[in-house]
């Protein structure tokens, strides 16, 4: 059962949720939720932000300043609030296809900039809402809408993505791993600078069904039986770690901060902007 606490950072108005029982959003959700209170942040002055999908309706359930945005923006408005005003604490929520398709500029952008914003990316592999139609993120033969003789692209590495375009901190979990997940959103919301978290969830009812997979625990099961930790991974062969997921913080570095500098500019140009 959620504390109290838990459950005053809800936007109870909104609820029931829209996901389908046993989704996986709802363990990142929970995660989200008990890291927020953890870290006492003032729900005024926090702000998420989030594009179109079925993850994107995260900020509706959460009792903070919102913006459900287009598809693949979250990081676009994310980073006109922040620039507006720098003290708010402002985390985006995406899915894979929002993140890494029409936000994929958006996204290796931020990284470069390294804007002070906690990107939450809940890869499910699929486009959930809008059909199940193939995702940067569906695996090679997997089955899809788009793809029902088995997906021919390569899928993209999220977190390599990130760490080559210059986040200062990247981590990944499972919703198999819950608590893992409330750590990394934790110390992602602290890094000053840009922090990904993947969270590698599931939708069991549009990629599930069509790949074995149509049960919430299947998935949850299939999760925990193939990520393998970061430490472990360095030392498997590259034929050992296909199909598995690979879990624990890539990068947490320090770089300067981009509105850092940029108010800084300000300064020295005497307030102008």
């Amino acid at each position: 059962m959620p504390s109290k606490e838990v459950m005053s950072l809800l936007r109870e108005s909104a609820l029931p949720h829209i996901w389908c029982a046993g989704c996986g959003h709802g363990i990142v959700l929970h995660s989200l939720l008990r890291a927020m209170v953890d870290l006492k942040l003032d729900p005024t002055k926090t702000v998420m932000t989030s594009g179109i999908g079925c993850s994107s309706r995260i900020p509706g359930y959460v009792n903070v300043c919102s913006l459900h945005t287009t598809h693949g923006r979250s990081l676009a408005f994310a980073t006109g609030v922040k620039l507006a005003n720098p003290e708010l604490t402002v985390i985006a929520a995406m899915g894979d296809g929002d993140c890494a398709a029409i936000g994929g500029n958006h996204f290796i952008h931020a990284c470069r900039r390294n804007i002070d914003i906690c990107a939450i990316v809940m890869n499910n592999n699929i486009y959930g809402m809008t059909g199940g139609q193939a995702s940067p993120t569906t695996p090679e033969g997997a089955m899809s809408t788009t793809s029902p003789y088995g997906q021919l692209e390569p899928q993209f590495d999220l977190c390599k993505l990130a760490v080559g375009a210059g986040a200062t901190y990247v981590a990944r979990a499972t919703v198999a791993q819950p608590k893992a997940i409330e750590g990394y959103i934790k110390k992602g919301i602290q890094k000053k600078g840009f922090a990904v978290i993947e969270v590698v969830t599931y939708c069991h009812t549009q990629f599930g069904r069509k790949n074995r997979r149509p049960r919430p625990i299947d998935n949850i099961e299939w999760l925990r039986n193939n990520s393998v930790p970061i430490s472990k991974a360095k030392e498997m062969s590259e034929e050992e770690l296909r199909g598995k997921i690979v879990v624990g913080e890539f990068v947490d570095i320090e770089r300067p901060e981009y509105v850092e500098r940029y108010l800084q500019l300000v300064e020295q140009l005497g307030g102008r902007r």
